[in-house]
């Protein structure tokens, strides 16, 4: 087999596995479904993941994980202003919701939830995922003027609501949450801004 050919039946193994906990989490994913969706033979999976189910799970999340954040800056950077930009992402997440059929979750979210008793290794990988969430978004604030310890909580009062909303969205098929969610966070980033422009005066 050849390496080019390697690298892309690894790649469909972890896109595979990632789409699969999207929509149906850890546990209930199976390494038959995982080769079957990705095209691929058993045994490629265990020449790539070693350590099974585990370490694919792992590989996905981290991957994932650097896809999403990047989805902050997309959404936010073509409002100049962050109360228009902030509720611009939970506009966008409740829209995808609404046209995925109330499936289109974060796999790392998802993931989380599930599995932050049963398997530590996982968890360990959500946590390092979400703590590069959590710095790259307090540095992108921060690029946008916000002053560094506010910066860091609206992100993490952002990536909450995000996260408990796509909960709830999909629980209830709903996008409301999503844009209740959105409207709240627009009135969080107001008293922040309000309160910059206070100490700078």
């Amino acid at each position: 087999m050849s390496e080019q050919m390697s690298t892309t039946t690894r790649d469909r193994l972890v896109t595979a596995v990632a789409e699969l906990m999207r929509v149906h989490g850890y546990s209930a994913v199976t390494v038959k479904q995982i080769t079957a969706a990705a095209g691929a033979p058993m045994g490629s999976l265990y020449h790539h993941f070693p350590q099974g189910k585990v370490q694919i799970a792992a590989e996905a999340l981290r991957s994932t994980g650097a896809v999403y954040i990047q989805l902050l800056p997309l959404l936010m950077d073509p409002h100049e202003d962050l109360r228009v930009a902030v509720p611009a992402v939970f506009d966008d997440a409740a829209r995808t919701l609404e046209e995925s059929e109330w499936m289109n979750m974060c796999p790392v979210g998802t993931v989380a939830g599930e599995i932050a008793d049963s398997e530590p290794a996982l968890r360990e990988v959500a946590a390092e995922v979400m703590r590069d969430w959590i710095d790259q978004g307090a540095t992108y604030f921060g690029n946008r003027g916000v002053a560094e310890s506010a910066a860091r909580e609206l992100i993490l009062a952002m990536l909450s609501a995000l996260e408990g909303a796509f909960i709830l969205g999909r629980t209830l098929r709903s996008a409301e949450p999503l844009r209740a969610a959105g409207r709240a966070m627009a009135a969080r980033v107001e008293n922040v801004l309000a309160e910059g422009a206070a100490v700078d005066r």
